[in-house]
């Protein structure tokens, strides 16, 4: 059950705040496993484009999520992300992934399966785990809980910085567009929006180093160990 599960840094906040890239980090200095849900929802997206589903139907999304063979793996410090056959490592990084996420990480269906497979991966040992409801939904017995943040300007940049390095093209300003309006539905989703839980530190990652955040969180689990 989620409330033996308390071995876990709970990483939340909006897209471009550093979860992923910190978290990963943090993990391996910490010595814990690292949960990326954030590429869980992207795999999912991508494997209900793959397939035909209908976007639009949750019942079809709830039933392809169900059927996907997910397969996450690090390789040399690098989260490799499988659907089956398919190595779509950096194809669930696309900006039609992103534009699209938001139609399945609110279907009560999807989530259920994802959450469930979260958790399993949690019970297994001491984990570090980012995303939107690690804190408030996931892991809400979490023995840390960090609530990343930073400026939309900062966030937009480190978004745009990350497309540019996989070689694509980047229009800053849609970008922005495109964090603003998925913000506002993570935020306002009636399932598990997007939350600072109460019992969570505040990390403002905008005018911080990679390095000064990831030793943040490393010193947050230390001292409270």
């Amino acid at each position: 059950m989620c409330t033996e599960i308390t071995e876990i840094v709970a990483i939340d906040g909006p897209a471009g705040a550093g979860k992923s890239s910190v978290g990963r980090c943090a993990a391996q200095r910490l010595g814990f496993a690292f949960l990326d849900t954030g590429a869980m929802y992207r795999a999912a997206t991508w494997w209900a484009i793959h397939n035909s589903a209908d976007l639009d139907d949750p019942e079809a999304l709830a039933d392809v999520t169900a059927r996907m063979p997910l397969d996450m793996t690090d390789e040399d410090g690098t989260l490799r992300i499988r659907a089956g056959e398919h190595d779509i490592t950096s194809a669930i990084r696309t900006p039609e992934i992103t534009r699209q996420i938001y139609k399945l990480d609110h279907v009560p269906g999807v989530r259920a399966h994802l959450v469930e497979l979260q958790r399993a991966f949690g019970a297994r040992k001491p984990t570090v785990a980012e995303g939107r409801d690690m804190g408030t939904v996931v892991f809400p017995k979490a023995k840390w809980k960090i609530y990343l943040d930073a400026s939309v300007e900062e966030r937009v940049r480190r978004r745009a910085t990350q497309l540019a390095a996989n070689g694509a093209e980047v229009d800053t300003a849609a970008l922005k567009r495109e964090i603003e309006e998925r913000d506002h539905k993570n935020m306002t989703r009636a399932v598990s929006p997007l939350r600072r839980a109460s019992d969570a530190r505040l990390l403002d990652t905008s005018n911080l180093t990679f390095d000064e955040v990831v030793g943040a969180i490393v010193n947050i689990v230390q001292e409270e160990a």
